[in-house]
């Protein structure tokens, strides 16, 4: 395994992150137990969750991903071995906290107890936002965003949660800060309030990033970069897509998109014909196509952790030993002929 710093943080954490949202939908907790137990042996330290796991959301299935990760730092006595991450959640699901679950002191007191209860843990490395009050383009929102909102309104919410996350890093309820699903614009507008009210600073920006998905470059990939707030990429496969078991349609029983009735975005002809040329590159070079779009992920500068995220053990391990790949030059003028073909998808 190889590791990177967290932003400025002390924390060395693995390029590969597990990934943990499908745990109390997709798989058990018994499986989620194996996932965590084979990738800890592989070296993975660093592990991603949220209150509103697992993934679809539901009221039903509302914190079971954390109960899960909890119950097993609870049987293993081995929290001191993980880096973990979890977020609270930002606006719009009706049954969390009665549907007010804009970010406030208020509402980050109250996630950061429930998630700490759920985990069984007196403390989290680090503490993100799901997601901005004022909402942002991602989750398919790019064609119709538009970054209306009152700028003071939110520089004082922003100084707001800077405050409470102080209290909670003082309480030694949470190590750091990130972000997640943010803007160019919210997350320097973070980095600036943070360092001009000497406040703690974000140490990382989790947003989605794949080759099928790469809104991340350039402006914000050089934020990342230069001001040391690295990316955890989310959804490095884009939901499975690259492995094409989802092309013309076809929906596997038991995968992702078989159980989520939330409307997909991802998925259009576009998509699919970039994907089968993502799959012939992978076979004209003997390349796993999910290992060769791990690897490139890895390889960016910008990135802190891939995020990973598996439903059986083959797929796991296969995801892990992308670590060991690394693509040939080849490989990478045959991705961007394809990126100029097939540019914005999503």
């Amino acid at each position: 395994m190889e590791y990177r710093k967290l932003g400025r943080t002390e924390l060395d954490i693995s390029v590969i992150g597990l990934g943990t949202m499908t745990w109390g939908c997709q798989n058990t907790q018994d499986q989620g137990f194996e996932q965590m137990d084979y990738a800890l042996e592989k070296g993975i330290n660093f592990f991603d969750t949220a209150e509103m796991y697992a993934i679809p959301p539901t009221k039903e299935s509302f914190g079971t991903t954390e109960t899960i990760i909890g119950n097993w730092f609870a049987e293993r006595k081995n929290r001191d071995r993980v880096i973990l991450a979890s977020k609270i959640t930002g606006p719009g699901l009706s049954w969390i906290r009665e549907g007010k679950s804009y970010i406030d002191r208020k509402n980050i007191m109250q996630a950061v107890e429930g998630s700490l209860s759920r985990l069984q843990t007196d403390y989290i490395d680090l503490y993100q936002l799901h997601w901005p009050n004022r909402g942002s383009y991602h989750f398919g929102q790019v064609w119709g965003f538009k970054p209306d909102f009152d700028m003071q309104a939110e520089e004082e919410n922003f100084l707001e949660v800077l405050q409470v996350m102080n209290e909670l890093i003082q309480a030694g309820k949470i190590r750091h800060i990130g972000l997640s699903n943010e803007t160019a614009w919210g997350m320097t507008k973070w980095l600036q309030l943070a360092e001009s009210n000497n406040m703690p600073r974000m140490a990382s920006i989790q947003n989605e990033y794949s080759l099928l998905c790469r809104h991340f470059e350039p402006d914000l990939s050089e934020i990342a970069t230069h001001e040391d707030c690295g990316l955890l990429a989310w959804s490095p496969l884009s939901r499975g897509m690259l492995s094409g078991k989802y092309l013309n349609g076809a929906r596997p029983e038991g995968s992702r998109l078989s159980l989520d009735s939330r409307p997909d975005f991802r998925s259009s002809n576009h998509t699919d014909a970039a994907i089968k040329q993502y799959i012939k590159l992978a076979k004209q070079y003997d390349l796993d196509v999910c290992q060769m779009s791990l690897a490139f992920v890895n390889d960016q500068r910008f990135v802190n952790s891939t995020l990973i995220g598996a439903t059986t053990m083959q797929q796991l391990k296969s995801n892990i030993d992308s670590i060991s790949l690394k693509l040939p030059d080849e490989v990478y003028t045959g991705i961007e002929k394809i990126r100029r073909e097939y540019p914005m998808l999503y």
